[in-house]
């Protein structure tokens, strides 16, 4: 039995997710992606879809990207 890194839960169901090398246990993929999905960092969203990324910078939409100066991305298709 596991226990999620997120809320602390002891489940008989938990799994792991190996992300950087570094393995993570949880109960439920919403504590993991509260835990490694990346934040826009225009509007503090989780980025649970592809996102965009510029100069390591995380965007959920270009939208947001265009807010912060980021130019020329482009929401994937």
């Amino acid at each position: 039995m596991g226990k999620c890194e997120t809320c602390g839960n002891e489940y008989d169901k938990s799994f792991d997710i190996v992300k950087g090398g570094t393995s993570h246990t949880f109960d439920s993929f919403e504590c993991a992606i509260h835990r490694l999905a990346p934040i826009c960092e225009c509007c503090g969203c989780r980025i649970i879809g592809h996102g965009l990324e510029a100069d390591g910078r995380f965007f959920c939409c270009d939208h947001c990207a265009e807010k912060m100066g980021i130019d020329g991305l482009q929401d994937r298709k």
